[in-house]
């Protein structure tokens, strides 16, 4: 799996909104203060209102603003917004259990249940506001947790 270029440009168009708590940010302001063009910043800005994550607000004051909650909405309800369902190998989730004569499917549909626990074990409040990574733990359970709590596990 490979986050695309318009993925990773829409999640830090989106940690601008989320750092602005709820207000309106305009498509430009987002796209100047994180680094992306301005002109695929509006392609983006559509995608964003079409899958129901930011509102689109007109006027001269106008821009864009969090439709969801980001301390509820997890990393991978942003990329699945943006990109589709995360899989490593797309035919892994459709092909049946008896066709996997060489093996590999069952190991390809555990790394596709691995990415999407790693991607819903965190919100993008976490990630934006409080640094948080998911970390695998004892149990084979991620734990989103700070720089400084990542650091005393070393």
């Amino acid at each position: 799996m490979e986050i695309s270029k318009k993925t990773d440009y829409a999640i830090r168009m989106l940690a601008e909104l989320v750092r602005n708590e709820g207000g309106i940010v305009s498509v430009r302001l987002a796209a100047e203060k994180n680094d992306v063009p301005y002109s695929f910043a509006r392609s983006i800005q559509h995608d964003l209102v079409r899958a129901g994550v930011v509102d689109s607000i007109r006027g001269s004051h106008g821009g864009m603003k969090l439709a969801i909650d980001p301390r509820t909405t997890t990393v991978r309800v942003v990329i699945e917004a943006i990109q589709g369902p995360i899989c490593v190998a797309e035919y892994a989730d459709d092909c049946p259990p008896q066709d996997d004569l060489n093996g590999f499917r069952s190991l390809w549909l555990q790394a596709n249940y691995l990415l999407r626990d790693l991607f819903d074990s965190v919100t993008l409040y976490e990630v934006v506001m409080e640094g948080r990574c998911p970390v695998l733990r004892e149990g084979y359970q991620f734990e989103a947790l700070t720089l400084e709590e990542r650091t005393k596990l070393a």
